[in-house]
């Protein structure tokens, strides 16, 4: 196999909004640092997503010393502190996870609230939160993870998305952006779905567990350029990676936390193969 290596590394500070293209990043057993400790609510306490208001897509993140900036392009800036320290607890729920979060105040939630047109409200998730993974896939009882969706880490190659974007253009549709997939670790060098013979992989002298296929939802079907839904590449998708009534694309994964490991990514960290799911 040719020498695989990571090529590009994402983070989603508020879930839903747009990600941050990293040089490096350092590792968590809650995700990449920073990635999704922030979340959308309804007056409910429930998560809000691209699923339900795709315009969420248009709004921009970055992160400048202590605070995240979002820019929108209909309401201006707005800032979030990178760490809520103190706040208002509301316990919020993700999928079907109860969560205790931080509450921010009300001019970052009239700010959202304008954008979205619905009454909603930022919340953050403290260190002393603890949302464990699915004990089905969960390596360790300790196994954690923020407001991503299920799991901490999330891998896609480039071959595997270059084979989706050939048979988009094979049936005259435009390609998509990785952007629609939301991944936290870009791969190149590797055959198109080989991420789905992976078991254990290193990258760098970090240890990862690949754990479960990420299923695809509606949101695969937001353009990030424009906020607006179609029906690829989902529709594709269903054509040739469908089991059951889902399509898969995407692996997730989890950090192992017994092993030494150097707390950080960068681009060009080399991926090694430690085993794979036939000899696992």
């Amino acid at each position: 196999m040719r020498q695989a290596f990571l090529s590009q590394i994402f983070i989603y500070p508020v879930k839903s909004l747009a990600g941050i293209a990293l040089d490096s990043a350092s590792v968590t057993h809650l995700g990449l640092e920073n990635d999704r400790r922030w979340m959308i609510v309804d007056n409910q306490g429930r998560f809000i997503t691209q699923r339900l208001y795709p315009q969420l897509a248009l709004i921009n993140t970055a992160i400048e010393s202590d605070h995240i900036t979002l820019t929108s392009p209909d309401t201006g800036n707005i800032t979030l502190p990178l760490k809520l320290e103190e706040g208002a607890e509301l316990s919020v729920k993700v999928w079907r996870d109860q969560v205790n979060s931080l509450m921010m105040s009300k001019p970052q939630n009239q700010w959202i609230s304008q954008y979205l047109q619905t009454e909603c409200q930022f919340v953050y998730m403290p260190e002393n939160t603890i949302r464990s993974i699915d004990p089905q896939f969960a390596v360790s009882s300790e196994d954690r993870v923020s407001f991503a969706d299920g799991f901490p880490y999330l891998i896609i190659s480039q071959a595997s998305l270059d084979d989706l974007n050939q048979r988009l253009s094979a049936k005259k549709l435009p390609a998509v952006s990785i952007h629609r997939f939301r991944p936290n670790l870009f791969i190149e060098g590797c055959d198109a779905y080989a991420e789905d013979q992976w078991h254990s992989f290193k990258l760098g002298k970090n240890l990862f567990h690949v754990v479960k296929p990420c299923s695809r939802c509606i949101m695969t079907t937001v353009d990030s350029s424009t906020g607006k839904k179609g029906k690829e590449p989902l529709q594709t998708l269903m054509e040739y990676r469908k089991q059951g009534n889902q399509a898969y694309f995407g692996q997730n994964a989890l950090i192992d936390r017994a092993y030494p490991h150097s707390f950080s990514l960068c681009i060009g960290d080399q991926l090694e193969i430690i085993t794979s799911k036939q000899n696992a």
